[in-house]
C-alpha cells in the first residue's frame, strides 16, 4: 500500500488527524516538516497531503509563505511528482498552499501563473461550522468512492472565500466546468447550490465553490476538513445519524486509497 507525507510546519494543527485518518484507510503516513523534505525523501512517498492549520501564523496570507517556501524548495520535484501519477491533497490551508503556489487551478500547467485566490469571508470572521456540499461530477480521483449526492462535512477557516480575478471571472470559470475540475460545492443538506447564500455557503465563494482539482484529477483542494468528519462521533447529530461508524469524510480517504492500490 502506498505511503503518504503529511506537511506540517509552525502552525500547522491537523497533522495528527490527518495521519490517523489515513492509516485508518490503510495507508502508511508520516508527518515530516518541511525542512526536512527534498527532492530525495519525496521521490519515496506515493501521495502528499498538506493538512489544515495555520501556516507560519497565517502571515501575509493564509498559505503564503508556506506555498513560497515549498515553491523555493521544492517546485520541480512537485511537479515531477504529480505528473509521475502521485496525488496532491490540500485541506484547507493547505488548499490556500495550493492555490497560492499555482498547483491550483493550474489551467496553464503546475506551478505556473497563480490564477485564484481564497479571499477574507464575507463575514470578516472566522467561520467554524458543518456544510453541506454537493458533489460534482469531475476528474478528481479523491471523490472516486463517494457515492452519495451530498456530504456532511464542517469548515473552519477566516480565509476561504474562493474568488477568480473580475476581469478573467467568468473565462475562468467557464473553464473549470468545462474541465471536470470543479469538485465540491456549499448547498443545502438537499444538494441545491447555496446560491451564495449564508451560512450555506459560509464564506462568499464564487459559485459556492468548496473543492477543486487540477486538470488530471491528481491535485485536489477542499477548504471543509474531513479529517474532522471521519467517525459518526464527529458528527453534531451523532445519536441520530443513520452512517454506521463512520461520517461523510473518511470517503475522501477511502478514494485515494482505492487509487494507490489500483497503481500497484
Amino acid at each position: 500500500m502506498g505511503k503518504v507525507c503529511v506537511i506540517r510546519v509552525g502552525g500547522t494543527n491537523c497533522d495528527m488527524e490527518t495521519r490517523l485518518a489515513l492509516e485508518e484507510v490503510g495507508l502508511p503516513a508520516d508527518v515530516v516538516h518541511l525542512r526536512k523534505l527534498d527532492g530525495d525523501r519525496l521521490r519515496g512517498y506515493d501521495a502528499m497531503v498538506i493538512p489544515g492549520g495555520f501556516s507560519y501564523g497565517d502571515h501575509i496570507r493564509a498559505g503564503a509563505l508556506l506555498a513560497k517556501r515549498m515553491i523555493s524548495r521544492l517546485a520541480r520535484d512537485l511537479v515531477e511528482f504529480v505528473e509521475d501519477g502521485r496525488p496532491i491533497l490540500g485541506i484547507c490551508n493547505g488548499f490556500q498552499v495550493l492555490v497560492e503556489g499555482g498547483f491550483l487551478p493550474a489551467f496553464d500547467g503546475l506551478a505556473g501563473e497563480v490564477q485564484a485566490a481564497l479571499a477574507v469571508n464575507d463575514s470578516a470572521r472566522y467561520e467554524c461550522r458543518w456544510v453541506h456540499l454537493m458533489v460534482e461530477k469531475s476528474r478528481c480521483i479523491f471523490t472516486r468512492r463517494v457515492n452519495k449526492k451530498v456530504l456532511f462535512i464542517p469548515v473552519a477557516h477566516a480565509e476561504g472565500k474562493f474568488v477568480f480575478p473580475l476581469d478573467r471571472e467568468r473565462e475562468y470559470l467557464r473553464r473549470l466546468v468545462r474541465s471536470g475540475q470543479l469538485v465540491l460545492r456549499y448547498s443545502d443538506e438537499r444538494g441545491r447550490p447555496a446560491g451564495g447564500r449564508y451560512p450555506l455557503n459560509p464564506n462568499g465563494s464564487l459559485f459556492d465553490i468548496a473543492g477543486i482539482c487540477d486538470p488530471s484529477g491528481l491535485v485536489f483542494g477542499l477548504m471543509p476538513h474531513p479529517e474532522r468528519a471521519f467517525y459518526r462521533l464527529h458528527r453534531p447529530d451523532w445519536t441520530s445519524a443513520e452512517n454506521g461508524e463512520w461520517a461523510d469524510g473518511r470517503l475522501i480517504f477511502e478514494s485515494l486509497a482505492e487509487f494507490l492500490r489500483g497503481k500497484q
